[in-house]
Parts: C-alpha cells; structure tokens; sequence
C-alpha cells in the first residue's frame, strides 16, 4: 500500500524544480483517470495533476515516475495560447463572421465561422495531437536521466505504463495516439528489450 503523503511527496521531489512552484499534485480516488492534468491556461500560475492512488500504486515504481514525469512535461509544452498563425487565422475567420453577420452576409457570415472552426481544429491539435504527446514523452525521459535512469529502461517504463493505463481506466484498447507513442518509444528502448523480460523495469 503506497502511503498517500510519502508518495505527494517522492514525486515532488522527482519533477524538475521549475515546475514544482507551478504544479499543485492532489489525490482524486473518484476520477477514471490513473492520472490527470487540467488544461494547460497560460494565465494560471498553477496547473493541478490529480492522482487516483488506487489505480497509481498497481503500476510499479519506474512506471509511475515516468507517467507522472510525462505529465508534467505535457503542461510545460501545452500552450493553447501560444502565438501561431492558426490563432491569427481563427482571430481574423471570427473578426470577419462578426462583421459579415451585422451587414446581413450570411454567406460570409459561414465562411467566416469555418475558417474559425478549421484554425480552432489546428490548435487543438496542437495541443492534444500525436506531436506533442511524443514530445511530451521524450521530455520525460531527458528529465528521468537526470533522476538516475538510462534511456532504454525510461522507455521501457513509459511504455510499459502506457499499455497498462487503459485496463486500469476500464478502456478495453490503446487510442491511436498512444498507439503512436509506445512505437516511438519501443525504437528508444529495441537495444534493451530484446535481453529483458517482458514485464522487468530497471530503476
């Protein structure tokens, strides 16, 4: 059994000391999710990760600092608000509805919202597409390194949490971006895997 305060604790310690003045860790055991962060506002001096520790201590130890690290790692990448030309595009799509919709322009008015909705569908992806989930992951395990991990078995605890998270959440298959990312992190740790057994974790 994981002692909720000891465990608060060791992953405060294990994330990087420019995130810990940002980041408020919290326990949740009525949430579906093993682990979850709030969506990312610019204009928030604390972004809140809560852990159900119920389902967290069934993964082992690696796993868990590797999830947690990923997390992290996520909310310091994940800026909706950061300046793209897909914000300048949907600024403009529905300056332009706005103002095709007081003259009476329902054509433009339409135009308009729907280069907003595609700007709009380009900044979400960047923020929840494979892109940045696969950066999130591999800075994750630049910061396991320097906790004492090597590159292969970071993989291989990331990897392995992973393909565990879905069974614990009641998710009976991998989404495609986590399909994604274990292939991208099954190439980091491919030297290691192939001598260790399946379900080993080095620390």
């Amino acid at each position: 059994m994981v002692n909720p305060n000891a465990e608060i604790s060791r992953l405060r310690e294990l994330m990087p000391a420019s995130a810990r003045m940002k980041t408020k860790l919290m326990l949740n055991d009525r949430q579906m999710d093993v682990i979850k962060a709030e969506f990312p506002r610019p204009w928030q001096q604390a972004h809140t990760v809560s852990i159900n520790l119920g389902l967290w201590q069934r993964l082992a130890p690696a796993q868990r600092d590797l999830l947690f690290l990923r997390t992290v790692s996520w909310l310091s990448l994940a800026n909706v608000l950061k300046p793209t030309p897909y914000q300048a595009l949907a600024g403009a799509g529905l300056a332009g509805g706005f103002v095709e919709l007081t003259q009476g322009d329902a054509v433009g008015m339409l135009a308009g919202v729907a280069v907003t909705a595609l700007a709009s569908w380009q900044i979400w992806r960047g923020v929840k597409g494979p892109q940045i989930e696969v950066a999130a992951d591999d800075k994750a395990i630049q910061v396991a390194l320097r906790r004492g991990y090597d590159q292969p078995s970071a993989a291989i605890a990331l990897m392995q949490a992973i393909e565990a998270v879905p069974s614990l959440e009641g998710r009976q298959v991998l989404t495609v971006n986590e399909l994604i990312r274990c292939q991208n992190l099954r190439v980091q740790a491919e030297p290691f895997e192939q001598s260790a057994p399946d379900n080993y974790v080095q620390r």
